[in-house]
């Protein structure tokens, strides 16, 4: 902790539940329906449309924590389904616009189906379908995103053998005329279905993107439990890159999202060759893992259970006290000297008053190793939003020389329904 008295900054909090966790009701109301209404996190690509008689059917089952997942996620099935049915004839039709809409929207449905993670066999049913219809909507579009499956070359101790990320690259970009890259690594619930909203700002750009999720999420093939699989996993993402011609290799950008970022933390001191610059945006290095903190924060700010949900991630099923006992000491950036390397132009951007990853973690990160970039939204939680995104493009803009306008840049973000 890095607050006065070995505490942390919002300590205080610790003891709190939110008003959200009475029940799903309480979840729709006070939390998300705001977003859902805006089409943005966790609702991109969405309708509200299709999200309100889902709530209603879920609200009217009574369910509230602990949540029965095959249970909750079932319900937004008939409504995904239809969507695909329709997204389908539109695109036999001709219609593409419109199907890639419909598209979009059903995998908004199935991934909060799966949301926050794949625990349950529907819950994985749904995942599976959402990468779907998602990949088929994306393909759709102006700048049109496809899946590339990257051989995980220098897989060991229980990877897996494929990397598979979504990746738009502009139709001009050639040997001749290379093009910068942002690498979007995903977070805990947010997977490359949705962060590929981020694709369009870019392409307007002249810039590709490739998203990938982070090991113990999506399809990542690094072994959960293994602290060092990232570097072998980002080690062939990396080699994979280097063979892209159209690439400019001196303009890479790395981009982390929420548990994203403390991989992108990682990043930026072991393949800090290979980085023009990296975005750690509400990450986390040390003190996320305190066991004094994982005790508090399934009541806090995050939609669900996220301290189990964490543990999951990391590899410990639901062993959530090993994991206490274990989890920072083995993951730490601290801890297993990451912090101390020397590493590529990094900017920490994060709330004061984030709930999820204590701020005390960016701190930290300015005690150790190489000096940092750092802006901190004061009074703002999880990530800073919205005035962070606007922190975040204006650094890469000016480091890679884009003639960005982050209004406009933004705009692209919100789903419009039209269909």
């Amino acid at each position: 902790m890095a607050a006065p008295g070995n505490k942390f900054f919002i300590q205080d909090r610790l003891g709190q539940t939110a008003p959200h966790h009475e029940s799903f009701k309480a979840l729709w109301e006070t939390k998300w329906k705001q977003p859902c209404s805006m089409g943005v996190y966790p609702f991109m690509f969405s309708s509200i449309d299709d999200f309100q008689p889902v709530v209603d059917s879920i609200v009217a089952k009574g369910l509230e924590r602990p949540y029965n997942w095959d249970e909750y996620a079932q319900c937004f099935f008939p409504k995904a389904e239809e969507l695909v049915s329709r997204a389908r004839t539109a695109n036999l039709e001709g219609h593409k616009e419109k199907a890639s809409e419909l598209y979009l929207r059903a995998s908004a449905l199935y991934r909060i189906a799966r949301f926050p993670a794949p625990r349950s066999e529907k819950q994985r049913y749904a995942w599976e379908q959402g990468k779907e219809a998602a990949i088929q909507g994306l393909g759709l579009q102006k700048h049109p995103m496809v899946e590339v499956r990257i051989p995980h070359v220098h897989a060991a101790n229980g990877d897996g053998k494929i990397l598979p990320g979504f990746y738009h690259i502009p139709a001009d970009a050639s040997r001749a005329h290379k093009v910068p890259l942002i690498v979007i690594f995903t977070g805990l619930d947010g997977y490359r279905t949705e962060l590929a909203v981020w694709k369009n700002g870019w392409a307007e750009l002249g810039c590709a993107t490739l998203v990938v999720e982070i090991p113990g999420t999506g399809d990542n093939p690094g072994a959960p439990s293994d602290p060092s699989s990232p570097d072998r996993v980002w080690g062939s993402m990396f080699d994979w890159i280097t063979k892209q011609e159209g690439i400019d290799q001196s303009r890479i950008v790395n981009w982390g999202f929420s548990t994203g970022g403390h991989y992108s933390i990682r990043l930026a001191h072991t393949h800090a060759d290979k980085l023009k610059g990296v975005v750690a945006l509400g990450g986390g290095v040390h003190h996320m893992l305190d066991p004094e903190w994982l005790d508090a924060v399934d009541d806090l700010e995050y939609p669900f259970d996220l301290a189990h949900t964490l543990c999951y991630k990391f590899g410990y099923a639901d062993d959530f006290e090993r994991f206490k006992k274990e989890g920072r000491d083995k993951f730490s950036l601290l801890s297993t000297g990451v912090l101390d390397k020397p590493c590529t132009r990094l900017l920490l951007v994060n709330g004061t008053d984030d709930e999820i990853f204590p701020i005390d973690d960016y701190y930290l990160c300015l005690l150790h190793g190489s000096p940092k970039e750092a802006r901190f939204i004061p009074g703002a939680k999880h990530m800073g939003e919205p005035q962070s995104f606007s922190v975040c493009l204006q650094w890469v803009f000016k480091l890679l020389d884009l003639p960005g306008d982050v209004g406009k840049f933004l705009s692209t973000i919100p789903s419009k329904p039209k269909y």
